[in-house]
């Protein structure tokens, strides 16, 4: 039995595919399994798979057919052998020691559950800012905490550079088909669940930019998508004793997330904004305040201001309020 069972689900993605398995192949780590779920493809990447299952008896193939990318990943959990499961994406690459790193980190710290890598997006060309960016703030998070603390703000793990438990799998349930970004709502469950996180301190997962990316293109990736998923851990986790709260942001974040919670029969007692011009109207029926107006603790509050910069500002206030992060405030923007 291999020790790790990389899991790959491919749809049509014969132009870098050959890249992505030599990745995988390329590792110094020997002990592993491929198991690649061909999903229906119709452009030559079943040749690609076709040579490196021929050639090297780690890679199996899977064809379901065409059956979706949730269907097909968690058919490639199905069919893993190996306690530990790493996922990999069939258009990105890895460094020759990610998996033998992640083997290693996991070994030695039996309370760690999921280990994922700093990211480097390429090829220069296809990044912009936004995705730099981004790719910052995803590279400053390596523990547990601050991985927890920023859950309900973005992805903190991307799903190809995770390596975790097989219990973890299976206790949050798998990857879900309910129109939701299947990752997040994964990695959202399995911190329910009570799953811990870290990350090994170097890019050693290369993660390409292309206009064809799933992400790019289906709908369960919108705004709308991921705001419902943080909406339904709201409510599962923190908003489920009952405990009044206040949303902290009066503009198009913190109208979205009051408009879900809203039609979730669960509303805020208030909306609190800095905007003079806000101030004294309402958002979907409930009162806009001024900060100052609710007494520190009084209340949970979800700080959902969008804005660059705004998020380290409320978090400083709150703190020097005395409050203490996601016990009695979470930054969902």
């Amino acid at each position: 039995m291999p020790q790790v069972s990389v899991l790959i689900p491919v749809y049509n993605a014969a132009p870098f595919l050959a890249e992505a398995l030599q990745s995988v192949r390329a590792q110094d780590f020997p002990d592993f399994e491929v198991v690649c779920v061909d999903d229906g493809s119709t452009d030559g990447s079943g040749a690609i798979l076709d040579e490196f299952e021929g050639k090297d008896a780690r890679f199996r193939v899977v064809r379901p057919g065409r059956v979706g990318l949730v269907a097909a990943a968690n058919l490639a959990r199905a069919e893993a052998r190996a306690p530990l499961l790493a996922r990999f994406d069939a258009d990105d690459r890895m460094h020759p020691e990610r998996l033998g790193l992640q083997v290693g980190r996991l070994n030695a710290e039996p309370a760690l559950d999921v280990v994922g890598t700093l990211v480097e997006h390429f090829p220069d060309d296809m990044v912009g800012d936004g995705t730099r960016r981004y790719e910052g703030w995803l590279n400053s998070l390596t523990d547990h905490e601050s991985m927890r603390r920023d859950f309900l703000v973005e992805l903190v793990l991307p799903n190809p550079t995770a390596m975790f438990r097989a219990e973890v799998f299976d206790a949050a349930g798998g990857f879900e088909d309910d129109g939701l970004p299947e990752d997040y709502d994964f990695w959202l469950r399995a911190l329910e669940a009570g799953a811990r996180f870290g990350k090994i301190p170097r890019v050693l997962h290369f993660w390409r930019e292309h206009p064809q990316r799933v992400t790019r293109t289906h709908p369960r990736y919108s705004v709308e998508a991921f705001l419902r998923a943080k909406v339904g851990f709201l409510l599962r986790g923190p908003l489920a004793d009952g405990k009044p709260f206040v949303v902290w942001g009066a503009g198009m974040m913190g109208r979205r997330i009051t408009r879900l919670l809203v039609r979730a029969d669960r509303p805020p007692v208030a909306v609190l904004d800095i905007d003079r011009a806000k101030i004294g109207r309402t958002r979907q029926g409930r009162p806009i305040l001024p900060p100052d107006a609710v007494r520190p603790g009084s209340a949970l509050v979800l700080a959902a201001v969008g804005s660059r910069g705004a998020r380290a500002k409320i978090r400083a206030r709150l703190v020097a309020s005395g409050l203490v992060e996601t016990r009695d405030f979470w930054a969902v923007a």
